[in-house]
Parts: C-alpha cells; sequence; structure tokens
C-alpha cells in the first residue's frame, strides 16, 4: 500500500481583488523529505506558506495533510509547526519555558514538558540549557532553540519561513548543514520557503522554482541547475551568463544565435527548440567555460571567442573572472581555474573562452 503524503497541495489559488497571488498550483511532499519553495520577493510563496499554515484560506482548490483536507481547519489544529524568520522567541522566559509553551497550551502536565524539553534539547545538540535565558545564546543557538520549540510539538510538517535571513553570512552557510542535519534526524517533513538559491540547493531533496504564482519547475537541485525548464529557472538557480539574439541555423538541437553585438554562439534546446529567426536565449554556467592562451580549433570545441579580462574577483577556490568583448564590451563571468598560468591573469590581459554546444542552454525568449 502506498504511503500517504505528508503535505499535498491540489490546484490550489489564492486570489485579492484582482490579483492572483497563488496559480493553480500543485505539488506533493512525501514524508520525511525536505522541500524548498525557491521564487523571488513578490512571486506567492508566501501566500503559499500561510495558505499550508491556516493563516489564510485558498479561493479555491484542496490542501491536504496526511490525506485529511485542512480547507477550514485552523491552524492551531493543524498538525504543523512553524518557525518565522525572526524566530518569536520570547525575551521574558527562559528557554525551558519557551520550548514548552506550546505543550504548557495544550495542557501537558509539568513533569512530562520538562522530559520532552529535555529530549528534544539533546536532539538540537543543546543539552542541559534550559535555565539560559534567550539574550545569552547565539544567533545559532536561538534558532535550534526556535526548531526545538516546534519539533517538541511532534508535527508532522515543520515550515520554514526565511529562518536564515536574519543570520550573518557565516553562520548562515553553517546553518545550512545544521538544518539539513536537524530534519534527518527528527525524520520530519521540512517545507522551506527561501529566495535564496544557495539555500536551497544545499539543503533540499525537492525544489519548487515559483515565479509569478505558478511553479515553473519541481526537481532535484542537480536537475534544476543542469536541466532548467524554461529561461526563468535557468537564470535564477544558479549564476549564468546570458546572451540574447537571433536565430541563425540548426543543427538538430543545437541552436546558433548571432547576439546584438555581431558574435555567433551555439547552445543545445532541451525543451523547445527555436525556429530560424526567432530570438533566443543562450545560458552558460560559469564553470563550464574554458580559458585558453589562443584560439581553440572549431573542430574541437565551439564558441571560440576573444575576450579581455575586465577584472579578477579573488575568493579562493571560488574566484571569478569578469572578462568582456573587446568590441562590443558585453561582459560574461568565469570560473577561475585555480592552477597553470591563469592564476596570474590581470586586467587587460587577453583570453580566449569556449564551450561545448551541449554545456549550454538555449530557450525561446519570451518577450522580445
Amino acid at each position: 500500500m502506498a504511503q500517504t503524503a505528508d503535505l499535498e497541495c491540489c490546484d490550489l489559488t489564492k486570489d485579492f481583488d484582482n490579483f492572483r497571488a497563488v496559480d493553480h498550483v500543485n505539488f506533493v511532499v512525501p514524508q520525511g523529505s525536505f522541500f524548498s519553495i525557491l521564487g523571488p520577493s513578490g512571486c506567492g510563496k508566501t501566500t503559499l506558506l500561510r495558505m499550508i499554515a491556516g493563516f489564510q484560506f485558498p479561493t479555491s482548490g484542496d490542501l491536504l495533510i496526511k490525506g485529511q483536507s485542512m480547507i477550514g481547519v485552523s491552524p492551531n489544529k493543524r498538525p504543523i509547526s512553524m518557525v518565522f524568520q525572526h524566530l518569536a522567541l520570547f525575551p521574558m522566559m527562559n528557554i525551558e519555558r519557551n520550548i514548552g509553551f506550546g505543550l504548557r497550551q495544550r495542557g501537558v502536565p509539568s513533569s512530562e514538558i520538562k522530559t520532552r524539553v529535555g529530549r528534544v534539547l539533546e536532539r538540537v545538540g543543546l543539552p542541559g540549557i534550559q535555565d539560559r535565558q534567550i539574550g545569552q545564546l547565539s544567533g545559532g543557538q536561538k534558532q535550534r532553540v526556535a526548531i526545538a520549540r516546534c519539533m517538541v510539538l511532534e508535527p508532522d510538517v515543520l515550515l520554514l519561513d526565511e529562518p536564515l535571513g536574519a543570520l550573518d553570512l557565516k553562520l548562515r552557510e553553517h546553518m545550512k548543514i545544521e538544518l539539513k542535519t536537524l530534519q534527518a534526524e527528527f525524520n520530519t517533513t521540512f517545507v522551506y520557503i527561501t529566495h535564496d538559491q544557495s539555500e536551497a540547493l544545499v539543503m533540499s531533496d525537492s525544489i519548487a522554482v515559483m515565479n509569478k504564482g505558478k511553479f515553473d519547475q519541481i526537481g532535484t537541485a542537480k536537475e534544476l541547475y543542469y536541466e532548467p525548464a524554461n529561461s526563468f529557472v535557468a537564470g535564477f538557480v544558479g549564476d549564468a551568463n546570458r546572451f540574447e539574439g537571433k536565430v541563425t541555423a540548426l543543427n538538430g538541437q543545437i541552436v546558433s544565435l548571432i547576439t546584438d553585438a555581431g558574435i555567433t554562439i551555439q547552445g543545445q534546446a532541451t525543451t523547445q527548440v527555436p525556429t530560424i529567426g526567432q530570438h533566443a536565449q543562450i545560458f552558460v554556467r560559469p564553470e563550464v567555460i574554458q580559458l585558453s592562451k589562443d584560439p581553440v580549433p572549431n573542430k574541437e570545441n565551439q564558441n571560440s571567442i576573444k575576450r579581455v579580462v575586465n577584472n579578477v574577483l579573488f575568493n579562493g577556490a571560488n574566484s571569478m573572472v569578469i572578462l568582456c568583448d573587446p568590441k562590443s564590451g558585453e561582459k560574461i563571468q568565469v570560473t577561475l581555474p585555480q592552477k597553470g598560468a591563469f592564476l596570474e591573469l590581470d586586467k587587460g590581459d587577453t583570453v580566449y573562452t569556449s564551450w561545448k554546444p551541449t554545456q549550454a542552454r538555449c530557450f525561446t525568449s519570451e518577450v522580445h
């Protein structure tokens, strides 16, 4: 017998006056998985989260938790907990009272609350801090206390609304690993809302990319990164250089286009092959672009183009070089090789870039 999904949204829609914030969204989240909803500000992801939590009701469609419809069910009656961006911890209460707040609301006996709080603090890696005050904790500790306060209620689904947004960069990077570890430890379904694609890529089992109220694509991090469904996903998930121009030739799925700068480049169309004369976009990841001191023979590799170093952005193994076309000034971003003569690249140097057409993705321009 198939296991019932922890969360399922069926044709979910939310209208505000003349504006549709969520537009016929469908997805299924299996038990114990880390599901992220990724999208820019204003795409509808927070509205969708609020409908899952019960703070808003959909205009149409259904929302099921463990196979049970939640339409008309108030937030406190749903088997869901929620971690907010600013955590919403109570500064006047110590850690034990913060974590036990929901249990007290449910009328759980004090002795059981004490036991369950101690147990959940062990699981989030903060044993023995029950008597501390919120102000005595670091940002990462507060984050774990907020999660512990939710997990002590044993929810079927934990909703996280951009919970790392208020943290500094180094702590944010650390908490990505922490959150994924905690999710696996509790084996609870996490639904994570973010506009930060690096958070979604690192932590998620599955990611939905949301754009203008709809899901453009649902897939694993690798699927979204290497096989984007459209130009929005290609440009939003990960870094990519974007070229736009008119299609001049087709060879199966390999598309040649000439840019406004007069440069001919090739990429592979994996969804819909454009026609000659159409405007299209080609997306190339910075790490697939090869650098050489001399032109690459066309038979060995396509897209060999002479460029000039505009800037070198040193960041250790993540260093990048910004190159520009000497005629048009068009800029592209390339991952800087960590060996050989390219480590000494300097502004004004001349190099040649190249990539195989199958390493780039081509999409028909939506609007031109």
